[in-house]
């Protein structure tokens, strides 16, 4: 089954919308500068509304693994996503303060394309994010996902429209929306509902 992440959520409405909807994973984007950013006090509470089952996903940039960890730890998050210039060494200066797991996600886009490709092919993250920018809802060439030979989460210029054919086409482990869920830049109930039952109409079939 295709697993589902919803992220970039920031407020208790965002919560109550993904509690009835039951994706596998919400994110909180904890890098300062982000028109999505929230505090670690803010995710912990909107953790403490969350409903069982749905894990939390922190999304970093060039934070200090410590810092990471920390959040791991007291149970704010269930995973880390680095999204930036993070390296195999910092991987490993993680992996010494946390058992958690850990995603990387890795741009598809410009010249450097193929060299990301090859970064995220071999990565020792648990699992890799292809994307195309930070959130700002582009897409890349779906056709390098399938040169990958690892499981993945597509990300980037997803929306309830297209999803499906997404899935059908590159069948990742799962799919990760932030922009294509909001509206005028809020995460849109509606637009949320759409996108989880086009996931799962495609599942069915």
């Amino acid at each position: 089954m295709t697993k589902i992440k919803l992220c970039g959520l920031r407020t208790p409405a965002d919560i109550r919308a993904a509690n009835a909807l039951r994706p596998e994973y919400i994110g909180f984007v904890l890098a300062p500068g982000s028109r999505r950013a929230v505090t670690p006090v803010q995710a912990a509470a909107l953790k403490a509304r969350l409903a069982p089952g749905i894990r939390t996903v922190g999304v970093f940039v060039d934070a200090p693994p410590a810092e990471v960890a920390a959040l791991l730890s007291n149970g704010t998050l269930d995973i880390a996503q680095l999204h930036g210039r993070e390296d195999e060494a910092y991987l490993t200066r993680l992996r010494a303060l946390t058992d958690k797991p850990l995603w990387q996600a890795v741009r598809l886009t410009g010249p450097g394309a193929m060299q990301a490709l090859e970064t995220a092919r071999r990565s020792t993250a648990d699992l890799v994010l292809l994307d195309a920018g930070a959130g700002d809802g582009a897409a890349f060439d779906w056709g390098l996902a399938g040169r990958l030979g690892r499981p993945y989460l597509l990300a980037g210029g997803l929306t309830p429209g297209n999803v499906a054919g997404a899935i059908r086409r590159l069948h990742p482990f799962g799919v990760d929306v932030s922009s294509g869920i909001e509206t005028n830049g809020v995460k849109d109930a509606e637009k949320m509902a759409a996108f989880v039952a086009a996931v799962r109409k495609e599942e069915a079939v």
